[in-house]
């Protein structure tokens, strides 16, 4: 008669066989989180000064500044939204599947769009300013939504 350790390393292992096979259904490639050290502080300060770039650039056009002027808080929106991009795509394999990551896409095309559509630039802004708001302020069951998977994936990551 098998012990119960023997019976829980065979569980284990396969488990491991199971998820590891190209024909299983479990597929954990897409719930595992690549480590950062200091991710958290990483993310925050990106995010503020992803904020207030923005912000800048929202507040110059609203204002009328001439975009000669608002070049410097473009390049900040764009570099510090490309840095948390990149980190967010490296950490979760998901995040451009999920609907935080479907949002930050289509947040970028909005903003691109101001440079053929200058006329709208105020409602372009805002739109991506709106998406932004409700989507890092929306359940996790939404945010980490995957559209692929058709189910919440990596919804526990930290940082």
């Amino acid at each position: 008669m098998a012990s119960h350790a023997s019976v829980a390393v065979s569980a284990v292992a396969a488990n491991r066989t199971r998820a590891a096979s190209p024909t299983s259904t479990v597929d954990d490639r897409w719930e595992r989180l690549r480590p950062i050290p200091y991710v958290r502080p990483i993310r925050t300060t990106l995010r503020t000064a992803h904020l207030a770039a923005f912000a800048v650039l929202y507040g110059g056009h609203w204002h009328g500044v001439a975009a000669a002027q608002l070049v410097p808080a473009l390049v900040a929106t764009v570099a510090t939204g490309g840095a948390l991009v990149a980190l967010e795509m490296y950490r979760t394999p998901a995040w451009p599947l999920q609907t935080r990551g479907i949002a930050t896409l289509v947040k970028v095309v909005l903003v691109a769009a101001v440079a053929v559509a200058w006329q709208a630039r105020l409602s372009l802004l805002t739109a991506a300013l709106v998406i932004g708001g409700v989507t890092s302020h929306m359940p996790g069951r939404f945010r980490y939504y995957s559209l692929l998977h058709g189910r919440v994936i990596g919804s526990s990551e930290r940082g």
